[in-house]
């Protein structure tokens, strides 16, 4: 005979290790996949991780979101394919190389060569793989990490050149100059995908100036007269960013805004002037004596004020404009002046906004609309520039040109020269990382300029404001908007398509996709895809400046043709593709190992136009974002290999992916947008967007808060399928997280302690019997009702979690899987059932006992084997090892259950379900009594209206007599038996509403119902009253109804069913309470003495007079239950102690 295993106990952590050792050693992770080939194909995408930081909590939950539906879908017959992945290029990797180096991105090419900068980059990214790996496998996350597509693969840049061809030829990839943010910490511009990340917008206290800039008479208006007086006339402008005044170069007012001029004395100098403001916003600049009103000398429209001129606030430098040719001419004469703006509007400030045009998109926008010259800076290069360079300071004298310095700065602009215009860029607070708190301490720039204009008399308005201000992803600094060339993807030429496939995406939740997704591609941008950096994917255009002729290059075999012309045409020397032996067409991996096309290798190639001229690469690199977004394509080497997986659906779209909310308008932006753009195609039918996963109390998981959780130490301590069920169950994926281990712990002692205890129970008799299932089944018509109940909750279970494991909704399944077990099976069937499975007897009872619990615990391993995939596993493998009803390796090759239908019997379900409510309703009567289960009972009467209510409970009743060990249940019909008294309570609240002022009078009309009209309440849903005189109707779902005690009964009541429990306990009751307690009392002995359940046993009880009433009256039923041959009532000095309440006995036991 073949046992089942037994484990002496549960641990987790244990099971891991030993199911994972059984995985590797029959290789499951591959037959999952190998032995569904022509099986349809279930597609996802794994969204690549960088591995060059450690992975964290955060990453079990999302890699757990994922698994749990590739398994599901691998046992639902389809076959999975999870190709890993690297993220390897872009600021993650660079900026962890110059931290480790002790360089900045400035170095690069002085003091470390590109080259060698970017050997350290490609070594970095790899850092921490091992990491990633074992973490993968510890969780049980399967993907193919033997074959991942790493994103600095010269097969996986070359897709990315052929993609980016593909929208080069559509007309979708342009060159433009633009403001756009940049991160001086970072040295690149960045997307306005990357801006919009979460967290990226942060609320900021900055030192905010209101500048008053002196109107030059002579240019005033017609409309404007009356304020050519003696007293000086400014115009109030307001700004968080003082830094940029010295950029100002125009003052925008709203045209249909409602302005003023008044009278008015500079706060800081006290000088009487002329103040031109909104007139909505004079209440937060001016305060007026009580009872005086505000002089004012003017009142009118924003469109009177355009034109008029101003003196330049700071005049450091002049606005200039710089030719072809590099002629210089200054501009001043078109500067400093007031223009329209639709957007200025009146909720903060001055209800006038100051102009930089070379610090902010809007403001570049109306100033050239309105012919205003920007205020720049002609660098070494001739290349214009702000006056704030690359590093985020003032430029400094040697990096300016001569001519430019001799014709447009002034002396004012050397005593801040080099400044910095945030502390956070400033080199002093990056020593050894970036130091906040000092940073944030030191008095800053803009407080410097502040300063200078309140005591130079030009700052009417000094104060600190909270505001929300953009930083940097990935160094966490604030950015700046900055004009740049830059290569865009022309992505709003495609944004009403990007809209309209989106609403065929299945989104979790929904409101991710149609609120945050679906608003963001309804405001698209143009996606600036130049990065100006080193290590990443190089752009594949060769241009030229003067003549802007340009190629766009698709393949590395038209780039090798390309570079043919090129030698040809005596621009380049040799073919450096073809000195390193690459062959085109060769797709082998010793031929792409041959050549790196990364920089600086890459700028060494110089092409020439069908004209003849020579053609450079553009140096940018492309966003990174653009490396993951193609990554459907470029894991396979589309269209070079595999061409015809995607063509054809075989790799894509996607059938599901998952990844952090973060990603929203990261990768799942740039997949989707690249799927649309080129492929006219979603690019995933189905996305799940996981939340954030914060630490118990809700916070963000950080090192400095001490509050970080090791994914390691905590699969370690308490097994991974525990992490996987308690994330899973929890909250919703797409809710937010707050991860507490001891939440890991309960799930852990409620639901897999229930689960081991119900096989261990299984077991135990099972290897006692010689069960093996050998036997055929026992119809399901004959099972008792107590299987049948099993079985039918079991399949409506299998029903239920596959309908929603199939909408990709987990929690529901896990929480509907973790019900089972806990409430239906271990503490009810289990519990009411054990009985059957004792003694030496074959029955067919007892068998249907077995085989029902057998199928419950088989169906439930594979159920819940995608959630928990090691307990699973070993559960299913420890039932089949010895009945070999499933011959399958792993539970995760097995298929998952499918629901019997026949077998469905909600009548019972709802029956059972009835005699649960009342069991439970009766052991709360029991509890409030202080009368324990062990002492029988008389009665139980239940009033009933409802047959069909009637019918289920007289079914069950039984079981409800057995659970509550109560002798008799009967039923109150038509005054039959005790009669209840019940009075209604009505809700104010509701009633309140409908009633209003009669409120009154109806309570008292409640209050004073007669039982019958109660009944009808109950019986009808409504009862007609009178209360004032006026007809009234009572609904029950307005009142509260309750049944009253009386002498010698205790009452409960819970919606509509009522419970009253007869609790007079007569001698007859008190001995069969006795004898419930002695045989409880030896069972617990024979636990503790470790005897067999076989085991039979002698017994000696204490004289007394109480237990000998108990034993010679329940003598044979106590025998039977303890396995004595022999029970006396006699000398049990050698026995132990026992408590019996009222008294103690002694109590003797050997085994016979």
């Amino acid at each position: 005979m073949t046992k089942f295993k037994e484990y002496k106990t549960l641990n987790l952590a244990e099971t891991n290790a030993r199911v994972l050792a059984e995985w590797e050693k029959n290789d499951i992770f591959h037959k999952s996949i190998d032995e569904k080939e022509g099986c349809k194909p279930f597609i996802f995408f794994e969204g690549p991780p960088s591995a060059n930081g450690h992975p964290g909590i955060h990453h079990v939950m999302g890699r757990t979101i994922k698994d749990v539906f590739l398994r599901y879908k691998t046992m639902k017959g389809y076959q999975v394919k999870r190709k890993a992945g690297w993220d390897t290029h872009g600021l993650p990797v660079e900026l962890s190389v110059e931290k480790s180096l002790g360089i900045t991105k400035e170095d690069i090419g002085k003091k470390i060569s590109v080259d060698e900068y970017n050997d350290a980059c490609r070594k970095n990214v790899m850092m921490y793989t091992d990491e990633w790996t074992q973490l993968t496998n510890k969780m049980g996350y399967w993907v193919d990490l033997e074959n991942p597509y790493i994103t600095y693969d010269i097969k996986y840049i070359e897709t990315l050149w052929y993609l980016l061809k593909q929208l080069y030829n559509k007309g979708l990839l342009y060159k433009g100059y633009t403001i756009q943010p940049y991160s001086p910490a970072a040295g690149t511009g960045l997307s306005s995908h990357e801006l919009n990340q979460p967290g990226c917008y942060r609320d900021v206290k900055d030192t905010t100036v209101t500048a008053q800039f002196k109107v030059e008479k002579t240019s005033l208006n017609s409309q404007l007269s009356t304020l050519n007086s003696q007293l000086p006339l400014y115009i109030l402008a307001w700004t968080t960013t003082p830094w940029t005044l010295p950029s100002n170069t125009a003052l925008c007012v709203g045209p249909k805004i409602d302005y003023v001029a008044l009278k008015g004395n500079n706060p800081y100098t006290d000088e009487e002037a002329i103040y031109i403001i909104a007139e909505s916003r004079m209440g937060a600049y001016f305060t007026q004596e009580e009872g005086k009103e505000p002089e004012i000398l003017w009142r009118g429209k924003g469109l009177d004020l355009v034109g008029t001129k101003y003196q330049q606030l700071m005049p450091w430098v002049k606005p200039c404009s710089m030719d072809e040719s590099g002629k210089i001419t200054d501009e001043s004469a078109k500067a400093f002046r007031v223009i329209p703006g639709d957007y200025v509007t009146t909720e903060d400030g001055t209800g006038i906004v100051h102009i930089a045009p070379t610090f902010g998109a809007d403001d570049a926008k109306v100033a050239k609309d309105a012919g205003v010259p920007a205020l720049f800076i002609v660098d070494k290069a001739g290349d214009t520039r702000p006056m704030v360079d690359f590093q985020g300071k003032y430029f400094v004298k040697e990096d300016i040109q001569p001519e430019f310095l001799d014709l447009c700065v002034n002396e004012s602009y050397w005593k801040h020269s080099g400044a910095y215009v945030k502390n956070a860029y400033d080199p002093k607070y990056n020593v050894n990382g970036y130091d906040e708190k000092a940073a944030n301490k030191d008095m800053d720039l803009n407080v410097i300029l502040c300063l200078e204009m309140k005591e130079e008399g030009t700052a009417f308005k000094i104060e600190k404001h909270v505001h929300n201000y953009p930083h940097c992803w990935r160094t966490d600094k604030p950015v700046l908007y900055y004009p740049l060339d830059s290569w865009f993807i022309r992505s709003t030429a495609k944004k009403d398509r990007m809209f309209d496939l989106n609403q065929t995406i299945n989104w979790h939740p929904q409101s991710t996709g149609t609120g945050r997704f679906g608003k963001w591609l309804e405001n698209l941008n143009d996606w600036n895809l130049s990065r100006s950096r080193y290590w990443g994917t190089p752009l594949p255009i060769w241009r030229n400046k003067d003549t802007k002729e340009e190629i766009c290059i698709g393949s590395l075999e038209e780039l090798y043709n390309e570079i043919e012309k090129a030698v040809k045409a005596g621009v380049m020397e040799t073919n450096i593709l073809k000195d390193k032996g690459f062959v085109p067409g060769d797709m082998s991996k010793e031929n792409y190992d041959r050549i790196d096309i990364h920089r600086p290798y890459v700028d060494y190639i110089k092409l020439v136009s069908d004209k003849g001229t020579v053609l450079t690469r553009e140096t940018d690199l492309i966003d990174v974002w653009f490396d993951s977004g193609a990554m459907p394509y470029a894991q396979i080497h589309y269209p070079f290999e595999n061409k015809e997986l995607i063509d054809n659906g075989k790799a894509f779209p996607a059938d599901f992916i998952a990844e952090g909310v973060d990603q929203t308008r990261g990768w799942f932006f740039t997949l989707h947008a690249i799927g649309t753009m080129v492929f006219d195609s979603v690019a995933f039918k189905n996305v799940i967007s996981n939340g954030l996963v914060l630490d118990k109390n809700g916070i963000k998981m950080s090192k400095r808060l001490g509050n970080v959780i090791n994914p390691f130490d905590c699969i370690n301590t308490y097994g991974a399928d525990a992490v996987r069920w308690y994330m899973t169950s929890n909250s919703s994926p797409w809710d937010n997280l707050s991860f507490d281990l001891d939440g890991v712990k309960e799930v852990t002692s409620s639901f897999f302690i229930k689960l081991y205890q119900a096989y261990s129970f299984f077991t135990l008799y099972a290897n006692v019997d010689g069960f093996e299932y050998k036997e055929a089944d026992i119809e399901y018509s004959k099972r008792p009702d107590f299987d049948r109940w099993l079985l039918s909750e079991l399949n409506s279970l299998v029903k239920e979690v596959d309908k929603y494991l199939a909408d990709y909704d987990v929690t529901p399944a896990v929480r509907l899987i973790q019900s089972f077990v806990i409430d239906k099976l271990s503490n009810w069937y289990i519990r009411l059932n054990k009985k059957r499975f004792w003694g030496n007897e074959a029955s067919e009872d007892k068998r249907s006992a077995y085989q029902t619990l057998y199928t419950c615990l088989n169906t439930l391993a594979r159920i819940m084997a995608p959630v928990a995939p090691f307990y699973a596993d070993e559960l299913f493998m420890s039932l089949n090892e010895v009945t070999k009803k499933d011959t399958s390796l792993s539970v995760h090759l097995a298929k998952f259950p499918e629901a019997t239908e026949e077998y469905i019997d909600t009548d019972l379900e709802e029956a059972m379900q009835l005699a649960m409510q009342v069991t439970s309703m009766v052991l709360s009567l029991r509890k409030k009594v202080k009368i324990p289960v062990i002492q029988a009972l008389q009665a139980i009467s239940i009033p009933v209206t409802d047959p069909s209510v009637k019918a289920a409970i007289e079914r069950m009743k039984s079981v409800i007599l057995a659970e509550t060990n109560v002798k008799e249940l009967n039923f109150i019909e038509d005054g039959a038996g005790i009669q209840l008294v019940k009075k209604v309570k009505c809700n104010f609240r509701t009633m309140g509403k409908k009633f209003g002022k009669l409120m009154k009078d109806v309570n008292n009309a409640v209050m004073a119902m007669t039982q019958a009209q109660i009944a009808e309440l109950e019986n009808n849903g409504t009862v007609a009253l009178v209360a004032a005189g006026e007809n009234v109707t009572i609904e029950k779902e307005d009142v509260e109804i309750i049944s009253e005690d009386i002498p010698g009964w205790t009452i409960a009541q819970e919606g509509t069913i009522t419970v009253a429990l007869d609790i007079e306990i007569t001698p007859e009751l008190k001995n069969e309470g006795m004898a419930r307690l002695i045989i409880k009392r030896i069972q617990a002995m024979r636990k503790d003495s470790k005897f067999e359940i076989t085991d039979r046993i002698d017994v000696v009880i204490e004289e007394n007079d109480d237990l000998k009433k108990a034993v010679d009256t329940f003598k044979e039923h106590i025998a039977s239950q303890v396995l004595a041959n022999s029970l006396v009532i006699g000398d049990a000095g050698e026995g132990s102690e026992q408590d019996f309440g009222e008294f103690k006995a002694k109590i003797f036991i050997k085994k016979n």
